[in-house]
């Protein structure tokens, strides 16, 4: 395999994303859909929680039946969110705050409403007849799923998830059907330059750099260790990059080996559970069948069943140390594919939950509405969201009406607001200093101030014991100088951890920069109150 490296862009290492699921985050139109030009008017508000760069979930045109990932046009805004012009005034009025902006790049599929699509299956041959994936007969399938009878073409063709979702022909690593084609094709490399098109077309427009959705699946009959697919991108990447070196890319892959070295410059550590076992992700915040089982919960965050760190670690590390010096391995605190911590964790919980999360190496990012424990809920799907649904509904801005989120009706939402007693929201969240917005604000700015616990500082577990429950550890800068030791005890009893003398606990620096809950430092001793978590300089 060839290896190719590119410098990762110098802001990152202090970056912290907040995600924005644009049909649910600001409604500015009245129209009760979420909008680029709310967007806009809370940039203040997200410069002002620590946020400095934006992931948004697709805006392109679409029939919605993905919620926005079944693109129907690469290069257009979809009509509910505005026009290309706002998604550039968007670009353009977040610079001038110093946040940057990704946009959300599908790859693997289209629409079947797609102009390529709609060419592709036709029965004449034409430029985008191998654009997609066909077999040879109506009659024919194959190990993937796939549809036929729906044209006059004489063949059926592969998708990926949903129905509506035809897959784009990156070739086939082994070829096993006259009908494959292999990855260095004409057709294969007609898709891959026509995707970095779509990169070129936004980043000339001001656009920052992407998301990308399965980044991982493009090439079909890969080997577990994805080397076509990681040559596909090293190939679409390197043309990117060159031209815009200051852009950034983060991969939904799961495997920051494989993503790195495909070009990516951070991968997200994604929510996996697979026959009721899950991956160091999952076990650290969500290992529970249903999204609102707080009793059965045995997620680290748990303050009653949770248990050691250490399944989270033998998962985590071995990545980490794999690929700590070659990009980011990158926590989230939710997404629009994961449940949401609440209302399954209590507020404390989600506090010390989220005090390691955004103190982790990798760059953090925040789903929208996490910084006020919004809730996941069980409500019916919309647009192919299904059990995703419940952490799609609109931020709660404040007591008013729809929550401030829109000026409609409320039976023409997009999703119906959270009328809970204990739904939380973003005023009244504001107005004290205890709250859960506060939290996140404090942490943000703690990491903001210290280069310790940028994306790229160094990280050394100090304890993680099998039969406790804190967790101790240290980030460094590593340009010298700054050390900063963190410390959590989820748990429901005190804990003392005796500390290595090499920690340089000097006098003055027993008391935390930041604190929740008892947490203090005496005769290299270390004492952590149930519930707590800190952060303490080192000399």
């Amino acid at each position: 395999m060839d290896e190719r490296i590119w410098e990762r862009p110098q802001w990152l290492d202090t970056a912290v994303f907040y995600e924005i699921y644009p049909q649910s985050f600001q409604d500015s139109n009245a129209d009760g859909i979420g909008d680029i030009q709310g967007i806009i008017s809370r940039l203040d508000y997200i410069q002002q929680l620590g946020c400095n760069a934006l992931w948004i979930n697709p805006c392109f045109d679409s029939p919605f039946k993905d919620a926005g990932y079944d693109v129907r046009n690469y290069c257009k805004v979809a009509e509910r969110y505005g026009t290309n012009d706002d998604l550039v005034e968007l670009f353009e009025q977040a610079h001038s705050k110093g946040i940057r902006v990704l946009l959300d790049l599908v790859p693997g599929h289209t629409s079947e409403e797609h102009a390529w699509f709609e060419a592709s299956k036709q029965a004449e041959r034409n430029e985008y007849s191998d654009r997609y994936i066909w077999t040879n007969s109506a009659f024919e399938g194959y190990n993937m799923p796939f549809i036929g009878g729906e044209s006059d073409r004489n063949g059926t063709y592969i998708l990926n998830f949903f129905k509506c979702q035809p897959a784009l022909n990156y070739g086939f690593a082994t070829i096993d059907k006259p009908w494959q084609d292999g990855v260095d094709s004409e057709a294969a490399e007609a898709t891959r330059q026509a995707m970095i098109d779509v990169m070129r077309f936004w980043l000339s427009r001001g656009c920052d750099g992407f998301r990308v959705d399965m980044a991982n699946s493009l090439v079909k009959n890969d080997g577990d260790d994805k080397p076509e697919t990681i040559r596909a991108w090293q190939q679409m990447l390197g043309v990117v990059k060159s031209e815009y070196p200051d852009a950034a890319f983060v991969s939904e892959w799961g495997k920051p080996e494989q993503a790195l070295r495909a070009g990516f410059d951070m991968d997200f550590y994604l929510d996996w559970r697979w026959d009721g076992k899950g991956n160091g992700y999952n076990l650290l915040a969500r290992d529970v069948v249903d999204a609102l089982d707080a009793e059965h919960d045995h997620s680290y965050f748990s303050a009653r069943g949770g248990g050691s760190i250490t399944a989270f670690l033998d998962d985590y590390l071995p990545q980490y140390e794999a690929t700590r010096d070659k990009g980011y391995f990158c926590l989230i605190t939710c997404n629009h594919d994961t449940p949401r911590l609440a209302p399954r964790l209590d507020e404390r919980e989600r506090k010390v939950a989220l005090g390691m999360l955004l103190t982790m190496p990798g760059v953090p990012f925040v789903y929208y509405g996490d910084e006020i424990g919004m809730h996941y809920r069980d409500i019916p799907t919309k647009e192919g969201g299904y059990a995703r649904t419940g952490s799609r509904t609109p931020m709660q801005w404040n007591g008013n009406a729809n929550a401030g989120f829109s000026e409609a009706s409320a039976q023409e939402l997009y999703l119906p607001v959270d009328e809970a007693s204990d739904a939380s929201n973003v005023e009244e969240q504001m107005s004290r200093n205890d709250s859960m917005w506060s939290w996140v604000r404090d942490v943000l700015q703690l990491r903001k101030n210290n280069d310790a616990l940028h994306s790229g500082a160094s990280f050394d577990v100090v304890s993680a014991e099998p039969d406790a429950r804190s967790f101790v550890y240290t980030r460094s800068s590593r340009r010298g100088g700054e050390s900063v030791l963190v410390a959590l005890n989820p748990g429901l009893e005190s804990e003392s951890i005796a500390l290595p003398e090499n920690l340089n606990i000097t006098q003055g620096s027993e008391a935390p920069l930041l604190a929740l809950g008892e947490a203090q430092i005496a005769d290299s001793t270390l004492r952590l109150g149930a519930q707590s978590f800190a952060v303490f300089k080192l000399a």
